[in-house]
């Protein structure tokens, strides 16, 4: 196949799991032998706009029509089998749909999050679940300043979310959602249901398995609230106060909470912040963890770190909400703890840590569970087959000369 793979990159200076699946499914689609191009952004680039520029993106987050224009060149010129589109925010915009229409190529787009029915994506305010706008208007979003606490900057995101919701639900022939988690909220939300397939993320083999018991427990991750992070650490300080588990805490990332970390885990033999791990350091301090600690207090829509721990043999300890109830089996492959309670998730982290053999049995479990469901070769007969789905749809669409992705929502704005 012929695909081109549209894509908004993130920041580099945070850790990106949308960009690092984007990069891994380009990697693996090529490697099976397809054509592969890119059409990106990067928000990296927003830096080296001058004050004016910077300020004209919020005006191009509902609707860029330059991208538009571009991009529909480039489809008629190479015209390609099929467009994935993943992240638009903030530089391309749902026009990047329009361009698939007026080219008449059929698209699929990856919803890596619920920005499609929540305006910074999250399901999340204030630390806790929210779903205010889930089947209604964005508007109570603009009123409690969801996107980085300021009403301006959820502005945006909120016209776009009104503006384009008929434009992403006519201009998209396959949804591939990352969880069922996440499908069940999107279609009580009233997105097509039959346009919502669920594709897990598949994670690359590791190079590294976990030969021996462990050294660690592992947070691996953004240092963010609506990642557990202050949980955990109040989790970690109960155990502490009881005498520990026996083996340190390891926290590598960075984000917002990076100071606050820095400064609880000075001084402390129990707990090493070390802050961004590059790729390989990645892998090799999954591969010598007890286990992998994924304590989100928001609506994970997937949960790449639990995936990237089954791959090594690793259980993991999770919340047990959003798609960590259906990655992680409670007692075979990991465990749940109570979301948002610290006594809960302490109580997990000792059990994981107090029966070594139990612990090696959930890892070689979650091991087994990782080559069933996320591997490369399912990774890649899951991608094809939407492909396939969406190409036949279009086809059968332009036989019937039915036109419902080049109208609608967005064309004027």
């Amino acid at each position: 196949m012929h695909i081109l793979v549209v894509h908004n990159r993130y920041a580099s200076a945070q850790p990106s799991g949308e960009n690092k699946v984007v990069d891994q499914e380009v990697a693996l689609l090529r490697g099976a032998g397809h054509r592969v191009e890119v059409f990106e952004r990067r928000s990296d680039d927003i830096a080296a706009r001058s004050l004016p520029g910077k300020a004209a993106v919020a005006l191009l987050v509902p609707w860029n029509p330059a991208v538009r224009t571009e991009l529909a060149a480039r489809l008629r010129g190479d015209r390609p089998d099929v467009v994935h589109v993943h992240n638009v925010f903030p530089l391309l915009s749902p026009a990047v749909l329009a361009a698939c229409a007026d080219a008449g190529v059929p698209a699929v787009a990856t919803l890596h999050n619920y920005t499609q029915v929540c305006p910074p994506g999250t399901l999340q305010r204030d630390g806790r679940p929210c779903t205010e706008c889930v089947g209604s208007t964005p508007l109570p979003a603009v009123r409690h300043g969801c996107y980085r606490g300021s009403r301006l900057a959820t502005v945006p995101l909120a016209v776009s979310l009104s503006v384009n919701r008929r434009r992403w639900w006519s201009g998209v022939e396959r949804f591939f959602c990352i969880s069922a988690a996440q499908r069940d909220v999107l279609v009580r939300s009233g997105m097509p249901a039959e346009r919502l397939a669920v594709k897990h993320n598949f994670v690359p083999e590791p190079g590294a398995v976990r030969a021996g018991p462990g050294e660690h427990l592992l947070y691996l991750g953004r240092l963010a609230e609506a990642k557990g992070v202050r949980l955990l650490m109040t989790a970690w300080d109960e155990i502490a106060a009881a005498g520990g588990v026996g083996v340190p805490l390891v926290i590598a990332g960075t984000g917002p909470l990076e100071r606050d970390v820095a400064a609880w885990a000075a001084g402390r033999d129990d707990v090493r912040h070390v802050g961004l791990y590059d790729a390989e350091q990645c892998r090799q301090a999954v591969a010598r963890s007890v286990a992998v600690v994924a304590p989100s207090t928001w609506l994970e829509a997937f949960g790449l770190v639990v995936v990237e721990a089954m791959a090594a043999g690793v259980p993991t300890v999770a919340a047990g909400h959003g798609a960590f109830v259906e990655l992680v089996e409670d007692g075979v492959t990991g465990l749940l703890h109570r979301p948002g309670e610290s006594a809960s998730l302490a109580s997990c982290l000792r059990r994981i840590t107090a029966e070594p053999d139990r612990n090696r049995e959930m890892g070689r479990a979650a091991r087994r569970r990782y080559e069933q469901g996320f591997s490369p070769a399912v990774g890649l007969e899951r991608l094809v087959e939407g492909y396939r789905t969406a190409i036949a749809g279009r086809s059968a669409l332009a036989r019937g000369g039915d036109t419902r992705a080049g109208r609608g929502d967005g064309d004027s704005t």
